[in-house]
């Protein structure tokens, strides 16, 4: 029984509350990376057969007139265009390239929000600026009726850390107490337990 005890006393301080999540800019990105999967648009100013759009493949790079394959993932999209510049300059004088990143599907997966446990349609959906946890949880249905939803939590990377904060849903919901009704960023999952009966 003291074992147990002890376990359970590790198993929580790994998992301390904190009391509020920093306030951060972390939903927008300083340079968006390129990524497997994107779709890009590549203008090469003054020749229109050069430019085309393209896929980033599961190798990381794109073909292109002239040069061929040039790698294009984990590179900003003044990178490649300056990498495809120097490529060019071997067949075209001055080359002036432009690329845009048109479908950054790469991103989908890392810059979402999550919500599971206790509710009536666990989700994961794309983050949107402003979204907070009471948006989430009302996507998600609401919580189920074996929810105990002044036990849920939310965990978010900071640091390279998983930080957990509390969130009091029914206080929340039926008592307009907002004081737990966090602004979500990216890669955030909010768990509702299921009480105990």
């Amino acid at each position: 029984m003291v074992i147990l005890c002890l376990s359970l006393l590790a198993a929580c301080a790994g998992n301390r509350m904190e009391k509020m999540p920093p306030v951060s800019d972390s939903g927008l990105l300083a340079e968006y990376r390129i990524g497997v999967g994107d779709t890009l648009q590549i203008n090469v100013w003054r020749n229109p057969e050069l430019s085309l759009a393209v896929p980033v493949r599961p190798d990381g790079k794109i073909s292109m007139p002239l040069i061929g394959d040039i790698p294009a993932a984990d590179l900003t999209a003044t990178q490649l265009s300056n990498n495809i510049v120097q490529s060019l300059t071997t067949y075209v004088r001055n080359p002036q390239v432009t690329v845009i990143v048109t479908n950054p599907s790469s991103s989908d997966f890392q810059r979402r929000v999550r919500i599971t446990g206790a509710v009536n349609s666990p989700q994961s959906i794309p983050y949107r600026e402003g979204m907070t946890v009471l948006d989430l949880v009302l996507l998600a249905g609401g919580t189920n009726i074996y929810a105990s939803p002044n036990k849920a939590r939310l965990y978010r990377k900071i640091d390279g850390v998983v930080k957990v904060y509390p969130i009091r849903l029914d206080d929340l919901i039926n008592d307009g107490k907002i004081d737990t009704n966090y602004l979500l960023q990216p890669s955030d999952i909010v768990t509702v337990p299921e009480r105990a009966f």
